[in-house]
């Protein structure tokens, strides 16, 4: 069960997003608290994640959301483009060519001025998780900043929450080049 630390800050990055939005929720897991706060603040929520007691739990809390249980690596993602995308306490579970992936995969889905939240710490490095055990890896900041521009977003900032997590958010262009 994942703590509410970064739901605060979660909804500070959702005020950039205009009312209503429809947000994708990459590795939404049980929807708790980072799916939960959006819905609570008005966005429409459609959730990505490969673990079916995940999912089910996710469609008992939302059962008015779309859900897909898939692997974020090999998802569809709705076939369809949203106004933001949150990957919180995912990315750096992941092996390194999988985030590359999953950041572009990520970046087609955004409407033109979309937003794109993630968690990992700024610096590169490699730890083990605390919630899932598993091995972790940061790509540091300058990596995740190239892999952006590369997708072609654009790093805008960052956040820090109550538990000292770093978030990074990028923005697609505001029109297609």
């Amino acid at each position: 069960m994942r703590s509410p630390i970064g739901a605060d800050t979660v909804r500070r990055w959702a005020k950039q997003l205009p009312p209503g939005s429809e947000v994708l929720d990459v590795g939404c897991g049980s929807g708790v608290p980072i799916s939960a706060a959006l819905v609570e603040d008005g966005f429409r929520i459609f959730g990505v994640d490969a673990s079916p007691l995940m999912i089910a739990e996710f469609r008992r809390r939302f059962p008015f959301a779309e859900v897909a249980c898939e692997p974020v690596e090999t998802s569809g993602l709705f076939q369809r483009k949203f106004d933001g995308a949150v990957a919180i306490g995912l990315l750096f579970l992941l092996p390194a060519e999988d985030q590359r992936q999953v950041i572009d995969r990520v970046a087609r889905t955004l409407e033109p001025g979309g937003r794109f939240l993630f968690s990992a710490p700024r610096q590169a490095c490699e730890w083990s998780d605390t919630l899932t055990a598993r091995p972790s890896l940061s790509l540091g900041e300058a990596e995740y900043r190239h892999l952006l521009d590369q997708a072609g977003l654009a790093l805008s900032g960052h956040f820090i929450d109550e538990g000292g997590n770093d978030y990074f958010d990028a923005v697609a262009p505001l029109q297609n080049t």
